[in-house]
């Protein structure tokens, strides 16, 4: 049987290799960490999540809950490891980096089907291979991608939010809950008044940026935004994004706050807390300066500063399949952040339908084609095709999903019924061959 070839074990390349793998298909693994890092990679471990720690809503009222229930159910190693290493974030599903990332790498090398390569992929070699080297691929493999679609050269720019010390946050000017109270009391809620929130967003809009090569606020990706475009966008945006202070009582006066900054766990000892929404890339002495505005981080403490990259995706519906094969090459498939689908879930499960589908087709099985139904087939058949107009990244929603085709009354009602019927089309493929070919070595 050939040995499939993954580039990069991120969260899609891993995923895929982990669906590959165990069933029964050889697979070589080509990851370039430690070798060679990126400006936003830190550690060797494979699966590193660079941006947020958070998997976003674990409800099944939500899209991405509905994806990472469909992931659970098709043995995902991304959702495991996430499941495994979660912390505590009310309705989301957030997790402690570094724990997640070695779990991954722990299931990866262990497993006898995977030879891993630890090197940087400069070729795109011969035989089946899925390319999954992410928004920051390397200079030599992305001239390669580029020189197959001659109508990749799409990119937009990513961003990092900054990190501080629980201990350097003022609670006396802070307090812990989740919005609406749900769940636990898990987010550092810092509230601000009019006249303090005024003052933070006018020295935001015109904070010192650090140079990123050829940025302009137009190649920004709406779900990663920087604070200080938003602020320039106009002096409430903020306020009615990530500093949106509804939901949140301070137990102080009892009353809605002006504005409130969200802090979440980073990790499980709950010792670091990220700024939630609060990508940036203004330099670093002026994070310090401009977020030490805000009452509760006047002294806080800073273990990591927001960071900007940009990121690369190829024009997807010109150039991939529902089972993200080049059409001109179909030998080469394509899976994560690169293909257009946005978001660290997403990512995953292209990576998952890619090795499932890969695999069928290696073992001469007949496809699975998950249907529009689903959450990750219609990720797959939106990314193939399914965009009009300019194509942008997509991050999941019940809007590129098959609408139900009779009534429900409320939108949450609505969505629900809509993962219901997902849920159980989804048992019904799990029927197929592909899914009981185990290797049990």
């Amino acid at each position: 049987m050939e040995t499939v070839t993954v580039l990069g074990a991120g969260l899609a390349g891993s995923e895929c290799a982990w669906q590959l793998a165990r069933r029964g298909i050889r697979v070589r693994l080509v990851e370039m960490k430690p070798e060679k890092m990126t400006p936003a990679h830190k550690s060797p471990w494979f699966g590193e999540l660079v941006c947020s720690n958070s998997l976003r809503s674990d409800e099944l009222s939500n899209a991405v809950g509905l994806l990472k229930e469909e992931m659970r159910r098709l043995d995902s190693l991304i959702m495991r490891a996430a499941d495994e290493n979660r912390v505590p974030a009310g309705g989301a599903l957030a997790v402690d980096r570094e724990g997640f990332a070695r779990s991954i790498t722990r299931a990866l090398e262990e497993h006898p089907n995977i030879e891993i390569l630890r090197e940087e992929a400069t070729e795109i070699p011969e035989g089946t291979v899925v390319v999954a080297t992410g928004p920051l691929s390397s200079d030599a493999i992305a001239e390669r991608i580029a020189e197959l679609c001659p109508d990749s050269d799409l990119h937009f720019y990513d961003a990092v939010a900054p990190i501080v010390t629980l201990e350097s946050v003022d609670m006396e000017s802070a307090y812990f809950a989740s919005r609406y109270d749900k769940g636990t009391a898990d987010y550092v809620n810092c509230p601000m008044t009019k006249d303090e929130y005024l003052a933070f967003v006018t020295e935001l809009a015109s904070a010192k940026e650090a140079p990123v090569h050829g940025f302009d606020d137009a190649g920004v990706f709406e779900g990663c935004m920087p604070v200080e475009v938003m602020a320039r966008r106009g002096v409430d945006t903020l306020r009615y994004g990530p500093l949106k202070p509804v939901g949140l009582r301070d137990p102080r006066t009892g009353e809605e706050s002006w504005a409130v900054v969200q802090l979440r766990k980073d990790n499980a000892d709950g010792t670091l807390y990220n700024l939630v929404g609060f990508q940036t890339h203004l330099t670093w002495g002026e994070q310090r300066r401009v977020f030490s505005m805000i009452p509760a981080l006047k002294n806080a403490e800073f273990v990591r500063y927001g960071v900007m990259h940009r990121n690369t995706y190829l024009n997807s519906p010109q150039l991939l399949d529902r089972y993200y094969r080049l059409r001109s090459q179909p030998r080469i498939r394509f899976a994560g952040q690169m293909t257009g689908v946005e978001g660290y879930v997403e990512s995953a499960a292209s990576g998952l339908l890619v090795g499932v589908e890969t695999a069928a087709e290696v073992l001469g099985l007949p496809a699975v084609d998950f249907p529009q139904e689903t959450a990750i087939g219609a990720l797959g058949l939106y990314i193939s095709g399914g965009s009009v107009g300019r194509f942008d990244p997509m991050n999941i929603n019940f809007g590129i999903i098959s609408p139900l085709g009779y009534r429900v009354k409320g939108k949450r009602n609505k969505n629900a019924e809509i993962s219901r019927r997902s849920l159980e089309i989804l048992d019904a493929l799990r029927e197929k061959e592909v899914f009981h070919i185990e290797d049990h070595h």
